[in-house]
C-alpha cells in the first residue's frame, strides 16, 4: 500500500478516536450519575375541584393504600382523554362494584397549553379524589418525566402507565395482569402485600399486529420502523419486540426501582425503563395487547425516530463509560 494512503487512513483513525475520546469526556463531565428530579411545591400537591383545597400527593416509598394506579401522561389532550377515561374509569369502577377492588388514576398534565386539566379535573369531582386526581406540571417535562412524576407520586400496590389516547383497550389490562401474574406468583388483588414487594413488570405488545400495520405504511416508514427497532436491539434492550406500547404494568417496587433510576424524559424512557429493568434482573412479560391508531398523535413519524436513536446511542454509551450508573434499591 501506497505510504501517502497508509498516511492518511492513520490520520482519520487518530481523528476518530480522539472525536470519540472527546464525546466521552464531554458526557462524563456534564453528566449526572444519578437521576437529579425537580419538582416545585405546586407540582407536590392536587386541587380537589369539589372544596378548592391543595393536598399533598403521597410518595411511592411509602406503603401501598390501593390496589391499583393508573399513570395517564398527557399534554394538549383535551380532545382525546375524556373518551380514554370515560372506557377506563367504567371499567374499573365496575370491577369495584363487584369485590373490594381499590384504584386510583393520576393524570399528570405535561405543561399543557389547552383545556386539559379543565377536562381532567372534572373527573376528578365527579368520582372523587380518592379515585381521580391531577397533577399539573409548571412546565412541559416529555412523556418520561411526566409519566416517571406520576409513578412517584401513586399509591397502587401496581402501576400501570396507559397513553391518554386510548390506543389500548382498558379491559386488555386483564391480559397484562394475567402476566404480571405468572412472574410474582400470586394476586395483586386479593394479596396486594405480597405484590408491592415482587419485583415484576408487564407490557403491553403490538408486535403481534405488525404485518397488518406494514400493510397501511409506507416503504420509508417501514424501513425507520426496523431500523429502530434494531437500534434498541443493538443499544440497549433485548429479547422484547415492541418497547414503545404505552400500556405497562409494574409491582410498586419495580417502579419506583426503575423510575428512581430514569434519565431520559423524552420519548425513548420506555427503553432506557426496560434497559434498566434488564440490567437488574427483574422478570419482564410480554402480552399482546388490542391497539387502534388514534388521530392527533404527538409523535412525528420521521424526526421523533431520528431523535430516539440518537438517544438510544447516548443511552448505551453512558452506561458503557459510566456516566450514568443504576442505583440498586435499598431491599436488594
Amino acid at each position: 500500500m501506497d505510504f501517502s494512503i497508509k498516511a492518511l487512513l492513520f490520520y482519520f483513525s487518530a481523528l476518530g478516536a480522539s472525536a470519540i475520546l472527546s464525546i466521552c469526556i464531554l458526557l462524563i463531565a456534564t453528566s449526572k450519575i444519578y437521576p437529579v428530579i425537580y419538582r416545585s411545591k405546586k407540582e407536590k400537591r392536587f386541587l380537589d375541584p369539589s372544596t378548592g383545597d391543595t393536598l399533598e400527593f403521597p410518595s411511592i416509598n411509602e406503603e401501598h393504600s390501593v390496589h391499583l394506579s393508573v399513570i395517564v401522561p398527557a399534554f394538549n389532550e383535551e380532545v382525546r382523554l375524556p373518551p380514554m377515561l370515560d372506557e377506563c374509569t367504567e371499567f374499573l369502577e365496575e370491577r369495584c362494584a363487584n369485590s373490594n377492588f381499590k384504584y386510583e388514576v393520576i393524570i399528570v398534565s405535561d405543561g399543557s397549553t389547552d383545556k386539559t386539566v379543565e377536562v381532567a379535573h372534572g373527573y376528578s369531582k365527579k368520582l372523587g379524589t380518592e379515585k381521580v386526581r391531577v397533577l399539573e406540571l409548571e412546565t412541559n417535562r416529555g412523556k418520561g418525566g411526566a409519566v416517571r412524576l406520576g409513578m412517584q407520586s401513586s399509591r397502587g400496590s401496581t402501576v400501570l402507565f396507559a397513553d391518554a389516547d386510548g390506543a389500548t383497550k382498558f379491559a386488555d389490562l386483564v391480559k397484562v395482569e394475567n402476566g404480571l401474574t405468572k412472574l410474582i406468583d400470586c394476586d395483586y388483588i386479593k394479596e396486594p402485600t405480597k405484590a408491592e414487594n415482587k419485583l415484576a413488570i408487564s407490557i403491553g405488545s403490538r408486535a403481534h399486529l405488525e404485518e397488518e400495520a406494514i400493510a397501511s405504511r409506507s416503504f420509508f416508514r417501514t424501513i425507520l420502523m426496523h431500523g429502530f427497532h434494531f437500534l434498541v436491539w443493538l443499544f440497549a434492550v433485548k429479547g422484547i419486540k415492541d418497547t414503545q406500547c404505552g400500556f405497562k404494568l409494574l409491582t410498586r417496587r419495580a417502579a419506583r426501582l426503575c423510575f428512581d433510576n430514569l434519565h431520559v424524559e423524552r420519548w425513548a424512557f420506555d427503553v432506557e425503563m426496560l434497559y434498566i429493568a434488564q440490567t437488574l434482573k427483574v422478570p419482564i412479560s410480554e402480552i399482546g395487547v388490542n391497539w387502534t391508531e388514534i388521530d392527533g398523535s404527538k409523535v412525528t413519524p420521521v424526526w421523533s425516530w431520528i431523535q430516539m436513536g440518537g438517544d438510544l446511542g447516548l443511552i448505551w454509551l453512558r452506561y458503557t463509560i459510566g456516566a450514568w450508573k443504576i442505583k440498586p434499591s435499598k431491599q436488594e
